[in-house]
């Protein structure tokens, strides 16, 4: 019997549309379109070069941690990464994704004419929009220098060769105009539990912060992170710990984090992200695999530096302050790193017990892993644990800075300093001065390789060294922030060859040194900047290149 009647031709069959499929022309209809193509922007977060695993490899840059040689990370550390480094590239072609979901956004929501949506769901689509598109062009600029503008979608492929514009005209002219529509028209709070990591006022007020931190716009900063912490929103969690865990997630410290998730999309190994048309995301993370020791199912690619390892033993704890109960060292201690004499359970064993700790680790990164609840990571290396792009105690140290720096105020910055200290249940600069003559020690300093910590009086210089060499390390390591701040402080070449002679020193003195505290090192002394010092130059070094194949792609950037 024929399906076809007298007329029919294979072509005719072949030209029909299907009423069933989706299409431009049947699609961006409604708020619910829109707000489907807002999730994928959205998803462009998970990547792993944005808030993924391949953020390890910006973790070992710099003075915090180390790798080693035998990990694709090690070129990071010792400088030796080419426009042909798979990460460098990876970075750049992750951002741009995210940027082209935003534009499509965007291009199709100013057709008015073609849709549905409210003017007030014009307004919540677009500022969302915006600051992700934004938020991709700041992780571009500040790992570039700059970045090739595209605000519009390609219509005609030679608009695809556009030349690298400079750092300061993709914030002009793109980042801070985004982020200023952004702060305008965004909610300070979403109000159903479904609106969970969506992005508010509070992120796009401290990206601006941030943003004129980092160019040294001191009171344009000020102002803005002193919105943030006049407006009641946010607050420091009670334990730390829960801003590294899946257990207290979108708390009142998160002002941008980023939703990740064990339970959705069950055997998808937690590195398949959907920056292609060929996958979908797991909708896990994978940092783990590059953070939890071996013993634990991972890798432990990214290793402390004994730098942050004697910070976190010298974080003296307050012992009036009772969130220290039951513990020998620090919440922040507790909460970032274990070392080899750790006296709590860690992967539910006592840390003692587990293998490791020799050839020179004498600690593992304890953030962002799941040592607190398993006993061994995911066999598809799949974690539930958010990632948190800025939280509050992040806007407090950068206030301090603020107004530091711009002002000299030093007794404003040691009090907001202090929020952060007392918070995890150390020792505050002001009891320090109190109880010690009006002075605090220089912790940045080694005790193993120059003896007690020197007491130092208030300055400007003083509070800038603590909170650049101690308090950011100690609060915000592993967390995405190092490496831009030593580039913007200038300060890269000053840590490398102040931590290469502590190495050079510990290497000397071996002997007496090994297996006793503060470290306890075994078997050798990891060299973590044996060639980063040397191999370092600013203007090489403190951004990536242009990667090779958008070079090859974009006739304009070789002109």
């Amino acid at each position: 019997m024929s399906l076809c009647t007298w007329g029919c031709s294979e072509d005719a069959f072949l030209s029909q549309n299907n009423p069933n499929s989706i299409t431009p022309a049947t699609y961006w209809k409604t708020f619910e379109d829109f707000d489907a193509a807002l999730n994928t922007v959205y998803g462009a977060l998970q990547f792993n070069s944005i808030s993924g695993e391949f953020i390890a490899y910006e973790m070992v840059r710099g003075d915090l941690a180390g790798t080693e040689v035998w990990y694709p990370h090690y070129p990071f550390t010792e400088f030796t990464v080419t426009d042909a480094t798979e990460h460098v590239q990876n970075k750049w072609n992750e951002a741009y994704v995210g940027i082209f979901r935003a534009n499509q956004v965007l291009d199709k929501l100013k057709h008015t004419d073609t849709h549905s949506l409210s003017a007030e769901e014009v307004s919540q689509v677009e500022a969302q929009a915006r600051f992700l598109r934004a938020f991709f062009y700041f992780e571009l600029v500040y790992a570039y220098n700059g970045a090739v503008i595209h605000t519009t979608m390609v219509e005609d492929p030679q608009e695809f060769n556009k030349p690298f514009a400079s750092k300061a005209q993709v914030l002009e002219e793109v980042i801070l105009v985004d982020l200023a529509f952004a702060k305008e028209h965004l909610p300070t709070l979403w109000s159903t539990t479904q609106d969970k990591g969506r992005v508010t006022w509070g992120a796009a007020t401290a990206m601006l912060g941030k943003i004129a931190l980092y160019e040294q716009q001191w009171a344009v900063a000020e102002a803005y992170f002193k919105e943030i912490i006049d407006s009641g929103i946010y607050r420091l969690t009670v334990d730390i710990q829960d801003n590294f865990s899946a257990e207290n997630e979108f708390n009142e410290e998160s002002i941008f984090e980023v939703t990740f998730s064990d339970a959705l999309k069950p055997g998808a190994p937690g590195a398949t992200v959907d920056d292609h048309q060929y996958e979908t995301a797991g909708e896990a993370t994978s940092l783990i695999s590059q953070l939890s020791p071996l013993s634990a199912g991972g890798f432990n690619t990214v290793l402390p530096s004994y730098y942050l390892h004697e910070l976190m033993v010298y974080d003296e704890m307050d012992p009036a302050n009772p969130v220290n109960i039951g513990f020998t060292y620090s919440q922040r201690m507790h909460a970032s790193i274990v070392p080899v004499d750790y006296d709590n359970d860690y992967y539910q064993e006592p840390a003692g017990s587990k293998t490791g700790w020799a050839y020179g680790q004498s600690s593992y990164v304890k953030k962002h892993t799941n040592w607190y609840d398993k006993k061994l990571e995911d066999a598809q290396l799949r974690s539930g644990i958010n990632w948190r792009h800025i939280r509050y105690a992040d806007v407090l140290l950068m206030y301090a800075e603020a107004v530091l720096e711009g002002k000299g105020d030093v007794n404003t910055a040691i009090q907001y300093i202090d929020q952060v200290r007392s918070r995890a249940g150390v020792i505050t600069l002001q009891s320090y001065m109190e109880n010690n003559g009006g002075q605090f020690p220089a912790l940045h300093r080694s005790v193993q390789v120059h003896g007690a910590h020197q007491w130092v009086s208030p300055t400007v210089e003083t509070v800038r060294t603590h909170l650049r060499k101690v308090e950011r390390p100690l609060e915000l390591c592993f967390e995405g922030h190092r490496w831009k701040d030593l580039v913007r402080w200038g300060i890269v070449k000053e840590v490398l060859t102040d931590l290469r002679a502590d190495e050079v020193w510990r290497f000397d003195n071996f002997e007496a040194i090994q297996e006793i505290p503060p470290l306890r090192i075994k078997e050798r002394i990891r060299p973590d900047f044996a060639v980063a010092t040397d191999n370092y130059d600013a203007q090489t070094h403190d951004y990536y290149p242009i990667p090779t194949n958008e070079k090859q792609i974009n006739t304009a950037l070789s002109n």
